[in-house]
């Protein structure tokens, strides 16, 4: 599998400060499941006590062995452990795929002192291709002997497969009082479109919240952040967002997500999300630029949120900002390819905060010359207003450039 090699013209000067999570500890290795043997393709999450979940996963029909293993031992609301091995999808392999994920969860399990259905599995990578679960099994011992509760990076460098960095975000927060740490870390790149997930990503508190709240939290976050980015339109077959809550943040009990008590951490979680899941488009398979794209006087926000990603999504919008070239018609083509209803001469579009349409045609005057400049600048608004009722949604996406050919066409290579 061909890793990226051009980094992110977005990627951090270092990796952020990672707060340490009580009753977490991580470790990752080599296993060679990548070409590359340098670089680390397992990672393992080991908690010191059961601890709630909560998670979100793809919508594809030919979702991986490892994903139904997840979505079939969500309900029991608990966790003890996580293995997640890059470079390979463990997707679309049959018996064999299941057994692999029986194997990895077994012996972690064994190792920490868990039972199977208390690990949650990933795996992420080329699919179609059998796991060498007997790799992954081997060095699962050495991991979890040298379990870290500070070893975040190595974690997320080891989910990796084309990102060009490895994605982290951790904030302090309160809840009624008393402090409480979220963590978390992303993985993703290409085969990024929302729908829930787009990746894999992992988030981790000491919260002491059961997953009957967890699950409602963080499906909204999901909501609002990973549910509202795209790179290619391509969903995948593994994606995979978890919460995971120690309970060691000494709270009052919340039983109720709807407690007044949670809005500081609900709001924490929320930015938390968003920050992942805005490295993940920054580290789109061969973006160049960051592009927010706002709607408004949508029928609905859902319409609103249709309409944006109909944008976002666009070869020819994303190749045009890609060439910083000011054509504002292929904005118009993807908003009337949404299927949602627009009135013509309601139609507003600005660029950068320059207006290319009013009343659905150009504005008097029009000079393209600052939307070319805001157009050839790294990072693009494109706000569009339809006029159609009330509703809103914000959605980001990155441009498509030859590197993104490139890196897919040799992916196995």
């Amino acid at each position: 599998m061909s890793d990226q090699t051009d980094i992110s013209p977005f990627a951090p000067e270092r990796f952020p400060v990672m707060h340490r999570v009580p009753g977490v500890r991580l470790g990752a290795d080599r296993c060679g499941i990548k070409q590359a043997d340098t670089k680390l393709d397992l990672m393992v999450a080991a908690f010191d006590r059961p601890t709630a979940v909560a998670g979100v996963f793809t919508k594809s029909s030919t979702a991986g062995a490892p994903v139904q293993w997840c979505r079939r031992h969500l309900a029991r609301g608990t966790a003890r452990g996580l293995v997640v091995n890059s470079g390979n999808a463990n997707v679309f392999t049959g018996k064999a795929g299941r057994d692999a994920v029986e194997a990895m969860a077994g012996r972690t399990a064994e190792l920490i002192g868990a039972e199977p259905h208390e690990i949650f599995v990933a795996s992420t990578g080329v699919i179609g291709e059998t796991l060498p679960v007997s790799a992954v099994v081997t060095a699962l011992p050495g991991i979890t002997a040298s379990l870290d509760a500070n070893a975040w990076h190595d974690a997320a460098q080891a989910i990796m497969t084309t990102d060009t960095f490895p994605k982290g975000s951790s904030v302090i927060t309160s809840i009624d009082g008393t402090p409480v740490t979220i963590t978390g870390m992303a993985k993703g790149s290409g085969m990024i479109a929302p729908d829930m997930a787009t990746m894999l990503a992992y988030v981790f508190t000491d919260a002491s919240l059961p997953a009957a709240v967890l699950q409602p939290l963080l499906a909204s976050a999901a909501d609002r952040s990973f549910n509202a980015i795209t790179v290619d339109s391509d969903t995948s077959t593994s994606d995979t967002l978890q919460l995971f809550a120690t309970g060691h943040a000494r709270h009052a009990a919340i039983t109720d997500r709807r407690d007044p008590r949670l809005k500081a951490f609900r709001e924490a979680l929320d930015a938390l999300c968003l920050d992942l899941a805005h490295q993940v488009v920054k580290d789109g398979e061969g973006a160049s630029k960051f592009v927010e794209i706002r709607i408004a006087g949508a029928k609905s926000a859902r319409a609103a949120r249709r309409i944006g990603l109909s944008i976002a999504n666009s070869p020819l919008v994303k190749t045009a900002i890609a060439g910083g070239d000011a054509n504002w018609g292929r904005i118009v083509m993807a908003v009337g390819k949404s299927g949602e209803p627009i009135a013509e001469t309601d139609l507003d579009i600005h660029v950068g905060g320059h207006a290319v349409a009013l009343d659905g045609a150009p504005p008097p005057g029009y000079d393209e010359t600052p939307v070319a400049r805001h157009m050839a600048g790294r990072e693009v608004l494109i706000e569009v207003a339809v006029g159609q009722g009330h509703g809103r949604a914000t959605v980001w996406t990155c441009d498509f450039t030859r590197r993104y050919i490139e890196i897919n066409a040799d992916y196995r290579s």
